[in-house]
C-alpha cells in the first residue's frame, strides 16, 4: 500500500532532521539524547551517584545519556512498555509502571526513593487534537504521580507534556510539591511541535496519606 502524503513528508523532515543526522553520525540511540543534553546543560539535572527513574524509556536515549551522567555509583532504572536493547549502567523493567505488579518490581530494583524522574513518554498520535492532548495529558499525570511517591524530598522531576487543555493545571499541580516550576522547550524539539519539558525541582516530600 503507498504511504500517504502526510507520511511521506514526515519522513522527509524526519530524515532532513540535523538531529537525527547527528544521533547517526554519534551512535545515540535517539535525537531526544540531546533534548536531554541541552536541559542538562542549562539546569544541572545529574550528578554522580544519583538514582534516576526513566520513565516511557525505549529506545534508551535518555537512559543512555542519564547512566553516562551518573556513574561510576549512580544508577538508572529504566521502565517502558517495549523492549529496550541493554545499556551498560541501565537497570530495565518492562511493563506498565501503573500496573502494581510492575511499580512493586521496579520499586524493589530501586532499593529506596530516587533523586531524579525523568519522562519523555509521548501517546501514538491519532491526529485528533482532543484525543491527542488528552492521551498526553494522562502520561504526564502518571509521571508526576509516580514522581511524588518515589522522589526523595528535595529531588526533581523533568516531564515532557504538550500546550493545550490541562496544561496550566498539571503545572499548577507541581507547584504545590515542588519549590520551583520551569518550562524549558530545548532546541532538538521540533518547532512545530507543541511539546515542552516541566522541570520541577527541590520536592517537598511526600504527603501522608
Amino acid at each position: 500500500m503507498p504511504r500517504r502524503k502526510s507520511s511521506q513528508a514526515w519522513l522527509q523532515r524526519h530524515f532532513r532532521d540535523p538531529y537525527v543526522k547527528r544521533a547517526q553520525q554519534e551512535g545515540a540511540r535517539s535525537r531526544a539524547h540531546y533534548k536531554l543534553a541541552e536541559i542538562d546543560a542549562r539546569d544541572k539535572l545529574f550528578r554522580s551517584g544519583m538514582t534516576v527513574v526513566d520513565l516511557g524509556a525505549a529506545p534508551g536515549g535518555w537512559s543512555e545519556y542519564a547512566a553516562e551522567r551518573v556513574k561510576p555509583r549512580g544508577q538508572v532504572v529504566a521502565v517502558d512498555l517495549l523492549p529496550l536493547a541493554p545499556i551498560a549502567g541501565v537497570t530495565f523493567v518492562q511493563g506498565d509502571f501503573t500496573d502494581p505488579q510492575v511499580l512493586d518490581s521496579l520499586r524493589q530494583r530501586l532499593g529506596g526513593p530516587a533523586d531524579l524522574v525523568i519522562s519523555d513518554m509521548a501517546p501514538n498520535i491519532t491526529g485528533i487534537s482532543a484525543t491527542d492532548q488528552a492521551r498526553a495529558l494522562a502520561l504526564a499525570e502518571s509521571a508526576v504521580a509516580f514522581a511524588q511517591s518515589a522522589l526523595r524530598p528535595g529531588g526533581a522531576l523533568l516531564v515532557k507534556a504538550f500546550h493545550g487543555t490541562g496544561f496550566d493545571a498539571l503545572a499548577a499541580d507541581l507547584r504545590r510539591h515542588f519549590k520551583k516550576v520551569s518550562t524549558r522547550k530545548p532546541g532538538a524539539s521540533r518547532t512545530e511541535s507543541r511539546e515542552v519539558y516541566l522541570l520541577a525541582k527541590d520536592f517537598s516530600g511526600a504527603e501522608s496519606p
